[in-house]
């Protein structure tokens, strides 16, 4: 493993931890604490993925994100200690390819870091594949040649029917999956409007996955239309 990873953040404690988890992951890092040293580095330096915090000293991450997708394509991650959507929405709509929000697990940092290279090199560097047999969302991990799923390296104990309710959202990632495509996907059966069985089962995966129903980090429900992996 040869990538470098810029990671841009004046909080030098966050940066310092950031840099011992990629390290220890074999990454080669470059710190900066600016926006304006962040393009020096990424015009003089080799830089496979960024990591930008949204709040820096002289502009914003969100400016310094738009800058370097004028000439770069390589992933981009925003740190951002706000939440709301409109915030994700902007980072999204500049060009990140993903955002964390502070205070994080340095693990699930990690996690994404290693999906978005891994999508960089195969979509942008290279080869056209077929179909893929396994996803990595955000240190979500499923395969269905092994039939298993993971979580930040902890095997899920899941039932065939909720592998395949996964699997059906894993595989259509940014899409939102209505209740009826859903069921009719994953139980082969037509799909009944008073059917709950869907929302009950996506409760079970939820909790299985140590997920807060109310502020979902992998399944999010969209109200009235169906569930999302984003």
């Amino acid at each position: 493993m040869n990538e470098e990873i810029l990671v841009v953040d004046d909080e030098s404690a966050i940066a310092d931890l950031v840099e011992v988890y990629l390290k220890g992951e074999g990454y080669t890092v470059h710190k900066c604490s600016t926006a304006a040293q962040a393009l020096d580095c990424v015009e003089h330096q080799k830089v496979d993925l960024a990591i930008l915090d949204v709040m820096l000293p002289d502009q914003s991450g969100f400016s310094l994100c738009r800058k370097i997708r004028e000439t770069h394509l390589f992933p981009i991650l925003m740190l951002t200690a706000k939440v709301e959507d409109m915030d994700k929405i902007t980072g999204l709509a500049l060009g990140a390819d993903d955002y964390i929000t502070k205070p994080f697990n340095p693990l699930e940092l990690v996690a994404r870091v290693k999906t978005q290279l891994r999508r960089y090199i195969r979509y942008n560097r290279g080869s056209g594949a077929a179909p893929s047999q396994e996803y990595d969302i955000r240190g979500l991990q499923i395969s269905k040649t092994s039939h298993k799923c993971f979580l930040f390296g902890e095997e899920l104990n899941l039932t065939p029917l909720e592998f395949s309710i996964l699997w059906v959202l894993c595989s259509r990632q940014g899409k939102v999956v209505s209740s009826e495509e859903l069921f009719e996907a994953a139980w082969g059966e037509k799909y009944l409007d008073s059917n709950n069985t869907v929302m009950s089962h996506i409760a079970r995966l939820r909790e299985k996955m140590h997920e807060n129903s109310r502020r979902p980090k992998f399944i999010k429900t969209v109200w009235g239309v169906g569930y999302t992996i984003e």
